[in-house]
């Protein structure tokens, strides 16, 4: 009885032994199904240009001189439209500018106008009377 005892602890101790293992064997699998169902899409997102979109993205936001404030719009306006052209952007600030210091001389000038206007113009009190 002894030996039974031996023997049946010993097949009880291998059989222990192997049920951990068989616990841990659906866990390494499931590791290497999920690892590779990651790899499976990074590829996927990689050939499909998605990671070079981002990246681009990205790196526009950071690049840009004026943070915005809210990131998230920038993302999402930058990916449907691409970004505004560096030549567009430019032209437009130095029409802008141009346009401030043509709306300034205009208004310069009608000041300037203005002024002669009033000089032409007799006062009330001066004209003289109508008979």
């Amino acid at each position: 009885k002894v030996q039974d005892d031996a023997k049946g602890s010993l097949k009880l101790s291998y059989y222990n032994e192997y049920k951990s293992y068989l616990r841990l064997l659906p866990m390494s699998t499931t590791f290497k199904t999920s690892e590779s169902k990651r790899e499976e899409f990074r590829k996927y997102l990689e050939k499909e240009g998605v990671l070079d979109a981002l990246t681009e993205t990205l790196v526009a936001l950071y690049e840009s001189p004026e943070k915005p404030n809210n990131a998230l719009d920038f993302l999402t306006h930058y990916m449907r439209g691409g970004p505004p052209e560096s030549n567009d952007v430019e032209t437009l600030r130095l029409e802008l500018t141009e346009l401030k210091t043509k709306h300034e001389a205009v208004l310069a000038e009608n000041e300037e106008l203005k002024v002669k206007l009033q000089q032409y113009e007799t006062p009330t009190e001066e004209k003289e009377p109508e008979s």
